[in-house]
């Protein structure tokens, strides 16, 4: 009952003041032209007493009085013409106001509100939040504003903040529930996917730290050896990231979800997918005996000579080498793997445009309806690569 008081309270609160410029609108004309007839008299009076004190003649005088004397006569004639009748003029729209405005709102309410729920103050809904993970967040960091040495509290509150995208939120709550709980590996794997999160996907020297931990109380732990293994493909020691995501490969499951994923990165640092045949051609391109290495993947002296080079010069050297692949790709473009290689290798670059430009032309080369085509936007959702207009 209280609901539907305070809502007449608002609409008619919301009616008056809609009319008032409407019912004032008048009264405000007439008091302008009242306003303007004074003013002109009172400059007739003050003509009078500088006449009689001597500062003007009686010609100027005589002249002021008939200019003032016309423009008085101007008003008084205009103020009858223009007085306006609002009870006649504003019917219809303050009818409207009344009667249109309350019935429209509370149709819409009707048939898109839920007048049947009762009424539920924040606290009860903190009581029972359902499946409101607003409410639920609320609820937690009430809890944790009273009782901030919660260690289980920040535990389930942190993955809460991250799937939101509260990115730092969530690394504040896994460092606490690490200081208060103890490192587990899932909160020190949450905690470094905030910190690379961050960092825009780049595995930082603290990310890389966070997960060695992580594989010293599960050494089977593929998420951190994942990204410890792309922490070496990013700091340009490529023979490392392949031999580490070679053996993260050779350990996992024939039918684990990351696979696909670890064996574009093998392929993408010059070794082989897990399962290919060694000895067919161009399968391990560093390989002596190898056949015809694929476009843009390191020779065995590119990879000698990378691992002798401070880290300015092999990230000119990676440059350079991706360069190469982009312009034999553009000669040749029925390389599917090459297409894969060199959009991920400019996400690694952090040169965004150029991946989504490699991603076009791949594109045109396999057009999004066939599998491969698939791939190249599944890879580029991945990166977050934009593909707004690279199937055009």
């Amino acid at each position: 009952m209280l609901f539907w008081i305070l809502v007449a309270a608002l609409t008619a609160a919301l009616a008056v003041i809609l009319l008032y410029p409407l019912l004032r609108g008048a009264k405000a004309a007439e008091n302008i032209r009242a306003g303007e007839a004074a003013v002109y008299r009172d400059q007739l009076r003050e003509l009078d007493r500088d006449l009689d004190g001597g500062l003007i003649t009686p010609e100027e005088a005589d002249y002021a009085r008939a200019e003032i004397g016309r423009r008085l006569i101007a008003v008084s004639a205009d103020e009858p013409a223009e007085t306006p009748k609002p009870a006649r003029h504003h019917r219809f729209t303050e009818a409207f106001v009344l009667l249109v405005l309350p019935v429209l709102g509370l149709c819409l309410y009707l048939t898109t509100g839920r007048p049947d729920l009762p009424s539920q103050p924040l606290e009860a809904r903190l009581e029972n939040p359902g499946n409101d993970v607003a409410v639920l967040i609320a609820k937690a960091e009430r809890h944790l504003a009273e009782k901030p040495d919660d260690g289980k509290g920040w535990d389930v509150l942190a993955p809460i903040y991250f799937r939101t995208m509260r990115v730092n939120d969530a690394q504040l709550a896994y460092r606490n529930a690490i200081r208060l709980l103890g490192p587990s590996p899932v909160r020190l794997d949450g905690l470094a996917g905030t910190l690379m999160a961050v960092s825009d996907g780049v595995v930082t020297e603290e990310a890389r730290q966070v997960l060695e931990q992580s594989l010293t109380l599960e050494p089977d732990n593929p998420r951190a050896r994942f990204y410890i293994a792309l922490s070496m493909e990013q700091a340009g020691r490529p023979n490392e990231a392949r031999q580490a995501f070679e053996t993260l490969a050779e350990q996992s499951p024939a039918d684990a979800p990351w696979l696909p994923l670890v064996n574009e990165h093998i392929a993408m640092n010059g070794g082989a997918k897990a399962g290919a045949d060694p000895a067919a051609p161009g399968a391990n391109p560093a390989a002596p005996g190898a056949g015809p290495a694929a476009p843009g993947n390191p020779t065995q002296q590119d990879v000698a000579a990378a691992e002798t080079m401070k880290a300015g010069d092999r990230q000119q050297m990676i440059r350079g080498m991706v360069e190469s692949l982009d312009a034999k790709l553009s000669e040749d473009p029925n390389n599917f793997e090459g297409w894969m290689r060199l959009v991920r290798s400019y996400a690694v670059l952090n040169d965004k445009d150029r991946a989504a430009g490699a991603l076009k032309r791949g594109l045109a080369a396999f057009p999004p309806p066939g599998e491969q085509g698939r791939q190249l936007l599944a890879l580029a959702r991945e990166l977050g690569i934009a593909t707004e207009g690279a199937t055009q």
